[in-house]
């Protein structure tokens, strides 16, 4: 099974392109649905969330803006979110791949907005970034509600250049050309790659009555 690793800068069409290419057949598992699960009442990281940033839990549930104001601007308060999801997703990203493994799926597709600036390129057979014209980016971020300039700045430096993840891909989607472009160049990825042999799934030891835990 070919492990698709799927990534562009926020506004760049991400989500776009995953739902074409779960419309292809290629299975995708949501990074940020994934965290949005985690963070929600009840989720496997709010206890953790609580004791480390105290005041961001209400009713069982993380409180999405009081922790974004928590480590918006604090590198250090940044890195202790990251350690405390990152492992939790990337556990539920193996769950994945053991449920499509099981299915005999050829491609499978994890969309992972830091996939670069977490090493996940690492955990991927080939790697997608999908990439539009700044001015295009700009209009469509601003467009969200409770958007700023500042707060589309602060996400920019936290993330991998664009130029610097076209560079690193093993293919670039354009997004600002139309959908029919962009689902075009999504097609001929899955037809190019169908065929391979992937690096990380199975992985070793791997056994066809091996059931993921849920």
């Amino acid at each position: 099974m070919i492990v698709l690793g799927l990534t562009g800068s926020i506004g760049m069409g991400k989500s776009t392109a995953a739902r074409m290419l779960a419309g292809m057949g290629a299975p995708v598992c949501d990074s940020d649905a994934v965290v949005h699960g985690l963070l929600g009442k009840g989720g496997a990281a709010v206890p953790a969330i609580a004791a480390a940033f105290p005041g961001s839990v209400v009713d069982g549930a993380v409180d999405r803006r009081a922790l974004g104001a928590a480590v918006f601007a604090d590198p250090e308060a940044l890195k202790r979110l990251e350690a405390i999801l990152h492992p939790r997703v990337q556990e539920a990203q193996r769950r994945f791949l053991g449920r499509a493994a099981q299915r005999g799926v050829k491609v499978a597709v994890l969309d992972i907005p830091l996939l670069f600036e977490t090493g996940g390129e690492r955990r991927v057979d080939r790697t997608v970034v999908v990439s539009a014209p700044y001015p295009v980016q700009k209009a469509r971020v601003l467009a969200r509600p409770g958007m700023t300039a500042e707060k589309f700045a602060g996400i920019l430096a936290r993330q991998t250049p664009d130029v610097e993840k076209r560079r690193r891909a093993d293919y670039v989607v354009p997004t600002g050309l139309g959908r029919l472009v962009t689902r075009r160049a999504l097609r001929a990825i899955v037809r190019d790659i169908r065929t391979a042999r992937g690096r990380h799934w199975p992985p070793r030891g791997y056994q066809p009555g091996w059931k993921p835990h849920a």
